[in-house]
């Protein structure tokens, strides 16, 4: 992956433009920290909408609703349901849940963990995949693209060719809703931005 660069300093850029009463304002533009690997033109790009304030828009005429999977019990069942329909002969999974305490950053949308444990006196291994709480409130592309990425990690541990190959057999799309869902946190990162699936809205 491909990064522009660090800054010499974590503040966020800032812009100024002038204001309706002829002062000016400033206005807070993220760091893109969920872009960082993709090429500067496409963070110019990325910034433009920001500086107008219509990446929120943007997101919501692509994914005008959220997804239906609400509670830790049907977020099993969706990714059980795609786990049996490509990944048949893979590890069984034990526990599939939302959490609140992932830490949303630049690589980490959900973690799949193999838990090891003693039963019998033999040692048995069992994963689990857990999601990010804020996609509880998302578009029903970005949960299966995050469901799709763990379940990969089932069959190949690295970030490799075929891990990304596996991705997109089971979602043709994988890669366009990663980007989609990088923009959504980088929309989050403006200050006072609201969720744009918040509960209800569907």
């Amino acid at each position: 992956m491909r990064r522009s660069g660090v800054r010499s300093s974590s503040s966020p850029p800032t812009l100024f433009r002038p204001a309706h009463d002829g002062w000016s304002e400033t206005i807070l533009i993220p760091t893109l920290k969920y872009l960082s690997g993709y090429s500067p033109d496409l963070q110019s790009k990325v910034r433009l909408l920001l500086d107008r304030g219509q990446l929120g828009d943007m997101l919501l005429s692509r994914y005008p609703a959220a997804h239906a999977v609400r509670t830790d019990k049907s977020l099993y069942d969706y990714v059980v349901d795609l786990k049996s329909t490509y990944i048949r002969n893979g590890a069984p999974l034990s526990k599939v849940a939302f959490d609140s305490r992932i830490q949303v950053v630049a690589h980490a949308l959900g973690q799949h963990t193999r838990v090891s444990r003693v039963q019998g006196g033999r040692l048995k291994a069992k994963h689990e995949i857990r999601i990010a709480t804020v996609f509880k409130e998302a578009p029903e592309a970005f949960l299966r693209m995050i469901a799709v990425h763990e379940l990969a990690h089932l069959k190949e541990s690295e970030h490799n060719k075929a891990f990304y190959g596996l991705c997109a057999r089971m979602e043709p799309d994988y890669h366009q809703y990663e980007f989609d869902l990088r923009l959504y946190l980088t929309y989050l990162d403006v200050p006072d931005a609201r969720p744009l699936w918040p509960t209800g809205s569907r």
